[in-house]
């Protein structure tokens, strides 16, 4: 088995910058406490405005806002979606640009059972060979 290795280099609104490196058994609680971390030393991404024009834009929305590091189905999205801007919008639509989505890069796509699941994808995994003597 080889070792998971994630590097976070960030920079806080004074300047400051900051390097954290995890390496071995890296799980999704552990990578839950960083983010708390960073919350708690108020490091936030710089939002860019967002372009609520295209249905894209709000369904990438529905995406990052309720389920940045969960599973999630195109059924789930489209409950969000109908809830947060009040407007119909049809289950192959969201279907299709969850499907772009994934062919981006912007989600991982693994099919369960009849459906498929999705997983966004925001931190950047690096596999490094075990080399052993």
């Amino acid at each position: 088995m080889t070792n998971k290795r994630i590097r976070i280099d960030m920079e806080d609104s004074d300047g400051a910058r900051y390097d954290i490196k995890v390496e071995g058994n890296v799980t999704r609680d552990k990578i839950l406490k960083i983010f708390e971390m960073m919350d708690l030393m108020n490091i936030e991404e710089e939002q860019a405005p967002i372009n609520m024009d295209s249905i894209g834009s709000k369904i990438w929305n529905i995406v990052d806002k309720f389920f940045p590091m969960g599973k999630f189905t195109s059924t789930n999205i489209l409950e969000k979606y109908e809830d947060e801007y009040n407007e119909p919008v049809k289950l192959s639509i969201i279907s299709t640009y969850l499907s772009r989505f994934a062919a981006k890069g912007r989600v991982n796509r693994t099919r369960t059972g009849r459906e498929w699941t999705y997983q966004s994808i925001k931190i950047a995994q690096k596999q490094q060979p075990i080399i052993k003597k």
